[in-house]
């Protein structure tokens, strides 16, 4: 926890607080209100404000952080000294006895690392859920015996915790009730499974059916689904790009869209986050000197965003990235896993958030696996080019189909949404989301805690810092009844390890206003620098 006045940080780099990620000038927040490269049909468009709150973090915090780590360090490797010697009797960081004569799974530093900080805090992750998501979830009770290395279960189940981590956005992920009597009859009529690829005989009626609701959804021309979200970037976009095409990639970029650019064989460029000067440095040297050595023009060029990115909460600055990409004349693949269903005045992303026209985005992915509570993902834009990815794409050819239940759970859902059903549910799920994301936000903001993100992102880090902070506050929490997201080191710089909290459109009023003075008060006890090394 920190005064909520400071400066802004982007990706570990610290910026004054009075200037935002692209140049522009802002306080503790950046705002660009009108967006005058953005054109539609020849006219200019006027989008709602951006702000996003990327606030520094005081001195003495980041010097407790680094301090934290270089004494870790340091103890972890005076200690293995002692043990090599037998002086050192713990074995909290020792490989169990069975493991010592396969050959090591991880390279000397990589080991340290897992060995020393994380198997002190391991027992914050993969904790076992045994009900649906949504606002409350059951957990099983585990306790550990040997330093974390592994686990048992003492048939005790945690009832009724609050849930502030699962990606249920409009609430979706429920017990069953009588609105899913679609999803049992199409799992009754159709089996679990398909046992085939797309390719060969795995395309249903249901798979067509959801096909053209999501065209109609994102008023796109046409739509592909797949059966894993991860696969739909990965396996999707080396059949977009190749060798002698350019990719410019946001350095915040999910592990899929990374893993997919790098599949492709293209060649791969990053720009700082958000940062228009930085994208447009790359298109200009792209344009102008073409491709090294030959100095030929690429064959294309993509660039890859998120709508909201993950770990941050900040939206992608959509009106100027589609300005650059018309001057330019490159292509915008656009990754709403996120932001679809959960931004936008009826749930329709990003391009819907900032009034855009759909055809300027060149290729849209998202996710069936948050806001409708499913799995799979989907491509869509062109009809032209959904046809080509129907022969080409490696997860048509070559994975399983999405099961019938679940294409049928996202239909339900979507129609939901839509107000097919003819209800206005969807709606209200769509703006009791934002009600309850901006309230939280605020919330968090009066508590002096410090954030990251965009106002409207129902993704909200809270930044912890030290690794110790990390542990102690989601034990303590847990203790509480309310389950949190802890993420550390790889998975985000090494000194920004944080929370994050994922809103639902199913929390209550009273459950957010029951978590607030937990988080002051586990805050409150995890500040002492003692616990940094549990």
């Amino acid at each position: 926890m920190a005064n909520s006045g400071g400066g802004a940080v982007c990706n570990g780099n610290l910026h004054n607080h009075r200037k935002q990620s692209d140049g522009s000038q802002s306080g503790n927040y950046t705002e660009n209100g009108t967006v005058k490269e953005a054109q539609q049909n020849g006219k200019p468009h006027i989008y709602k404000p951006f702000v996003e709150f990327f606030e520094e973090a005081p001195l003495h915090v980041m010097v407790f952080t680094y301090l934290g780590y270089g004494i870790g360090t340091l103890f972890g490797y005076l200690r293995d000294f002692m043990r090599n010697w037998g002086i050192e009797k713990c074995n909290a960081a020792v490989e169990r006895e069975e493991q010592k004569d396969f050959v090591p799974l991880y390279q000397n530093f990589e080991n340290f690392y897992t060995r020393n900080l994380y198997m002190r805090i391991r027992d914050n992750w993969n904790r076992p859920v045994c009900s649906a998501p949504g606002s409350l979830f059951d957990m099983l009770e585990r306790v550990s015996d040997d330093y974390n290395w592994t686990f048992r279960y003492t048939g005790r189940i945690i009832k009724d915790v609050i849930n502030m981590g699962s990606y249920n956005f409009l609430g979706m992920a429920a017990r069953y009730d009588e609105s899913m009597r679609t999803v049992k009859e199409v799992l009754e009529a159709y089996g679990v499974g398909v046992a085939s690829t797309r390719h060969e005989m795995g395309t249903l009626d249901k798979h067509a059916e959801l096909e053209d609701l999501v065209a109609k959804f994102l008023n796109v021309e046409a739509a592909m689904v797949f059966g894993m979200g991860f696969a739909t970037n990965s396996m999707n976009i080396p059949a977009l790009v190749g060798k002698g095409c350019l990719i410019l990639s946001d350095e915040l970029n999910h592990a899929s869209l990374v893993l997919g650019a790098r599949l492709s064989g293209a060649t791969i460029r990053i720009f700082k986050h958000n940062n228009m000067q930085s994208l447009e440095k790359l298109l200009r040297d792209a344009v102008i000197y073409g491709q090294p050595r030959t100095r030929r023009a690429w064959k294309k060029i993509l660039i890859l965003v998120e709508g909201i990115y993950s770990m941050e909460g900040s939206i992608v600055r959509l009106p100027q990235i589609v300005a650059l990409k018309k001057k330019y004349k490159a292509y915008l693949y656009i990754d709403e896993a996120h932001s679809i269903g959960s931004v936008g005045p009826t749930g329709r992303g990003v391009v819907e958030f900032f009034g855009m026209d759909p055809r300027d985005v060149d290729v849209y992915m998202g996710t069936f696996t948050k806001s409708f509570g499913s799995s799979g993902g989907y491509i869509a834009g062109r009809k032209d080019l959904v046809d080509y990815l129907r022969i080409h794409s490696h997860s048509a050819a070559y994975a399983v189909s999405m099961s019938p239940p679940i294409a049928e759970q996202i239909i339900r859902s979507m129609k939901l949404i839509m107000g097919l059903d003819g209800t206005t549910q969807g709606l209200q799920r769509v703006q009791q989301l934002a009600k309850n994301t901006r309230y939280f936000r605020q919330r968090l903001n009066e508590m002096g805690f410090i954030i990251y993100g965009n106002e409207e992102s129902p993704v909200i880090p809270l930044l912890l810092y030290m690794p110790g902070k990390v542990a102690a506050f989601a034990r303590h929490l847990l203790k509480r009844k309310i389950g949190v997201v802890v993420v550390g080191f790889p998975a985000t710089p090494l000194a920004e390890a944080r929370a994050r909290f994922c809103i639902s459109a199913a929390h209550t009023r009273e459950q957010l206003d029951t978590l607030l003075p937990h988080y002051h008060k586990t805050a409150t006890i995890v500040l002492d620098f003692t616990s940094s090394f549990m």
